[in-house]
């Protein structure tokens, strides 16, 4: 269905603007059955890459707080759908995920809780496993009524970043486990991610070495197992605020893989592709998937499965 809405109109002239292509738009409804609309952006020059942005079919992006804040949202999805597989991230555990099916925007709890909920889903992307024998997550994330007042809106353009890295700092929690089905897994973000005096987000203080682990992990899976060795974005804000640390710190980290030839640039400095050396530590990589995977499994205390208590 095409749309001529007056948020439609908005999209597609704030979508230009970041260069790119408005390729489809349609009614649809949120989680909570009120009406939204959805989109589907592309490349110009690549329309086989896509990213959705569903939005409140009220909402107006006419708004002054709201403008810039969008314009960054579509730049950095330009620069996202250059990568061979947009919708993946790496944990800093070293676990390669994808996000998929997530139903923006929030919608206010219906347990009567004073929070607002998104729903979608994270997969393990190992390269081997088939998509329908993939472990995963469903996930339930949340924030309160009262943290969302330091959010624009409950809206994917101002949210999708941080809920992502929510998700991956919980999973470096060892606090979601991927299986191949199960109920929803809690995500809750609160003030402990937020620093009113800095006003952002902190998920993760790390090192220079620890930037560049992230880095060569990053090109390994996303470049070098799952995306053909095609190059991927080096400097995305999105893993800058996962890090706590800077676009301009990720580039020293990129520059030190490069000069000890694990990276290859692109031209442009942004982008880069695994290298064959780097490629070669496949089984560090894949130890690493291992052991990340494993703390996220519950573990038991055996003494007390066998009834061995003093209670």
């Amino acid at each position: 269905m095409a749309l001529t809405t007056k948020l439609a109109k908005q999209v597609e002239e704030a979508a230009a603007r970041a260069g790119l292509h408005l390729a489809g738009a349609g009614e649809n409804s949120g989680f909570n059955g009120l009406p939204t609309e959805l989109y589907t952006l592309t490349l110009p020059d690549n329309p086989a890459r896509r990213q959705t942005l569903e939005l409140s079919a009220n909402l107006d992006l006419s708004k002054a707080a709201f403008q810039q804040p969008v314009h960054d949202f579509l730049l950095q999805t330009a620069k996202r759908l250059r990568n061979p597989r947009p919708e993946c991230a790496v944990t800093l555990g070293g676990l390669p995920i994808s996000f998929s099916a997530w139903q923006w925007p929030f919608h206010l709890s219906t347990s009567g809780a004073d929070t607002y909920i998104v729903h979608g889903e994270a997969h393990l992307e190992d390269g081997k496993t088939a998509p329908e024998q993939q472990l995963r997550a469903k996930i339930s994330a949340s924030m309160t009524v009262t943290f969302a007042e330091v959010v624009a809106a409950p809206e994917q353009p101002f949210a999708e970043g941080f809920i992502y890295n929510a998700v991956r700092k919980v999973m470096d929690q060892g606090q979601i486990e991927l299986v191949k089905s199960g109920n929803r897994q809690p995500v809750p973000v609160t003030t402990r991610y937020y620093s009113t005096k800095q006003g952002r987000f902190i998920f993760n203080d790390t090192d220079e070495q620890q930037r560049q682990d992230f880095l060569a992990s990053k090109l390994f899976w996303l470049s070098g197992v799952l995306g053909g060795n095609a190059p991927v974005w080096l400097l995305d804000p999105r893993d800058a605020q996962y890090l706590n640390t800077t676009v301009a710190e990720l580039q020293k980290s990129a520059e030190s893989l490069s000069r000890d030839g694990l990276l290859q640039f692109e031209q442009d400095r942004e982008f880069g592709s695994a290298t064959t050396p780097l490629m070669g530590h496949h089984s560090e990589f894949e130890s690493t998937l291992a052991e990340a995977l494993a703390f996220t499994k519950p573990t038991f205390n055996e003494q007390m499965r066998a009834g061995n208590t003093n209670m």
